[in-house]
């Protein structure tokens, strides 16, 4: 779990931008959803501040056992051999990281810095899986990392313009990862990865729907303390996940394309 590669704090680098951007106060007429109201699950007294709704709270530790995971996964063993692979891999995994904290200092502080970094991260993350489907397919390389990531950084700023411009964005940005993922899969994928594409599509449906349908699923009993919210999170590690397999299995094409 080294950061050797410089992964670490290239993505420690952006999450500072970020937060200094966001302290300017550029973002704090944003729209974003702010107070308990808005999640279906109750607070319960008592509790301190960050595990007032623990459910929602706790799952994030998901991401970060996810990040740490995939981290020390040996990239050989999983297909990845060569350093661009290794470093994509390892970028990923410490978006999963910091991603959990981020969300769950939105829980905890229903802030307006902690809802705008929650809704910005996001925006990257999705970018990555473009970065690394089309560094495989078009041998893109660090110039094109850096112009896309800067792109779909940019591209938040799109709230300051429209109450729905996040939105707008996270559509694009996830349109274009599923393109990204259907086009690596007709020119090298097998029934291995089709399997991993199509969970993490699922997961994908499920991450954007069960958050929207938060309030509604409450009248199921199953969904009243482990409520839509909730499981909103679990299939977005499972669509982590299923794209670090997706990815880490198709990346081998890299040194094929090479060798030719």
């Amino acid at each position: 779990m080294t950061a050797q590669d410089g992964s670490l704090w290239h993505v420690l680098g952006a999450v500072t931008a970020c937060m200094i951007t966001v302290s300017t106060g550029v973002f704090d007429t944003v729209s974003t959803e702010l107070g308990y109201s808005h999640y279906a699950e109750k607070p319960i007294p008592g509790l301190p501040g960050f595990l007032a709704m623990p459910c929602n709270s706790l799952i994030n530790l998901g991401y970060i056992a996810l990040g740490i995971y995939w981290l020390a996964q040996d990239e050989k063993a999983i297909g990845i051999k060569s350093p661009n692979g290794r470093y994509l891999k390892n970028v990923f995994s410490w978006m999963a990281v910091v991603y959990g904290p981020v969300q769950w200092a939105r829980i905890w502080t229903q802030a307006q810095w902690a809802a705008v970094l929650d809704q910005w991260f996001t925006l990257p993350i999705f970018a990555w899986v473009i970065i690394w489907c089309n560094s495989i397919l078009d041998n893109w390389d660090g110039q094109h990392f850096l112009v896309i990531e800067f792109l779909s950084l940019s591209s938040y700023f799109l709230t300051t313009i429209h109450p729905h411009g996040f939105e707008l964005a996270l559509a694009i940005h996830i349109i274009w990862a599923f393109t990204s993922g259907l086009r690596m899969q007709r020119r090298y994928g097998d029934s291995t990865t089709r399997m991993y594409l199509v969970l993490a599509s699922i997961s994908c449906l499920g991450f954007v729907n069960l958050k929207l349908l938060d309030h509604w699923l409450t009248q199921y009993a199953v969904f009243q303390r482990l409520t839509g919210h909730f499981w909103s999170k679990i299939c977005d590690i499972l669509q982590f996940h299923y794209a670090f397999r997706f990815l880490a299995h198709l990346d081998r094409y890299r040194l094929t394309k090479m060798k030719k």
